[in-house]
């Protein structure tokens, strides 16, 4: 189905639209550039492929950015705002209602996105061909990490959703015991698998020279020898890039001072577009990149800032690829590296820069680790298990309703 003729079937009701005996799955999430939008289409690619009626809900960018359509699914556009509002919430839970009818399995990703769908489910007796006992899915994909009243109204919105759910899928173990903490009927855990990278199409020696050039400046080391460090996310507080910045004088690994590649774009651009030019710092803003392979090929080790992660998606990609990570010890990180990474306390620059510092020294470690990334990276589910593990989940919910 392409892209105009699935969008032209959002005014059709699914129901009319289904085969007899056809599960009819509807996938909601809110707005989503990164991680979220990725395992999203993952699942409805997926699920299509298992011949799944599939509907996504969520806001009209999020198909444009990430292709729902073009999987097969019917997309249904609703506005799920970041945060609470009256008259947003109302028309959100009202179309939420109508992309609900004919539903055997809502499955929300996030929690705004599972207190919307529950507000919708919890109101369907009054609306033709929708059933208050469809089951309702909701996949934590995050920890709540606001202060303040902001963290109070989060924690009270993450107890009643995942109270409400008849299933929690955490994607890291932590999310799963936060969960079943705050009552959870049922929580498991829920790995969000990165999907496959397009291979590079530059080779190593063409990717550093596209990012540092083909020739030195005066007292600058060459594109050959100069250590490459890339960092990858949305900047936002979560990605913790200040505490990347503290870290970055400590890298150099003894004369020749590393070039950091900082791909990426959110709120927080401008203050640390700011402060690196203020500090005169080895750091390149890259903004957002479609390229990461190319990157990736180019770069000596890939660093992880965050305060929390669940299953890093550029930690997955960094891995497959061969490249050594430093990262942060948090959230679901330390189970998905295994031995095949190096973990420093969160917070800690001088740790954090010193790993780096002292893996950009020794080629050999580099390798070892790359090698054993490798290998860790075959342990982990792929998109195609974790299709088959959801798909599992939802006929084991219809049935028992």
């Amino acid at each position: 189905m392409d892209h105009s003729a699935a969008r032209a079937s959002a005014g059709t009701p699914a129901a009319a639209l289904r085969e007899p005996g056809q599960l009819h799955a509807v996938l909601v999430l809110a707005g989503s550039t990164g991680g979220i939008g990725a395992h999203v289409r993952s699942l409805a690619e997926g699920l299509v492929a298992h011949g799944v009626q599939v509907t996504v809900c969520g806001p009209d960018g999020t198909d444009t950015l990430h292709g729902f359509s073009r999987t097969g699914a019917r997309f249904h556009p609703v506005e799920i705002t970041p945060t609470a509002g009256a008259r947003s919430d109302a028309a959100a839970i009202g179309e939420l209602r109508r992309a609900f009818t004919g539903a055997d399995v809502v499955h929300a990703h996030g929690m705004r996105a599972g207190l919307l769908s529950d507000l919708a489910l919890r109101t369907a007796g009054r609306f033709p061909g929708l059933r208050p006992q469809t089951p309702l899915v909701v996949t934590s994909h995050h920890a709540m990490l606001a202060t303040g009243m902001e963290r109070r109204l989060q924690r009270l919105m993450e107890r009643r959703v995942v109270r409400a759910a008849d299933l929690v899928l955490g994607a890291s173990s932590d999310l799963v015991a936060r969960a079943r903490e705050l009552g959870a009927t049922d929580a498991r855990l829920g790995p969000v698998a990165a999907p496959p990278l397009p291979a590079a199409t530059l080779q190593r020696a063409a990717a550093r020279e596209a990012l540092l050039g083909s020739g030195p400046a005066t007292g600058e080391p060459s594109a050959e020898d100069r250590p490459v460090v890339l960092a990858i996310g949305r900047l936002v507080p979560q990605k913790s890039f200040d505490l990347l910045l503290d870290a970055v004088p400590r890298f150099a690994p003894g004369g020749d001072d590393p070039l950091v590649l900082l791909a990426g774009d959110g709120p927080e651009r401008q203050a640390l577009k700011t402060r690196i030019a203020a500090e005169k710092l080895p750091v390149d803003m890259l903004g957002y990149r479609t390229d990461i392979p190319d990157l990736l090929a180019a770069a000596d080790v890939v660093v992880l800032s965050s305060r929390w992660e669940a299953r890093s998606l550029v930690v997955q990609e960094a891995m497959r690829a061969g490249v050594p990570v430093v990262s942060t010890s948090v959230g679901g990180v330390p189970e998905l590296v295994g031995d095949a990474a190096v973990l420093v306390p969160p917070g800690d620059a001088a740790a954090l820069g010193t790993a780096v510092r002292d893996l950009l020294r020794n080629p050999a470690r580099r390798a070892e680790l790359a090698e054993a990334g490798r290998q860790q990276a075959l342990t982990w589910p792929d998109e195609a298990a974790t299709v088959a593990q959801v798909l599992s989940t939802y006929d084991e919910l219809v049935q028992r309703a």
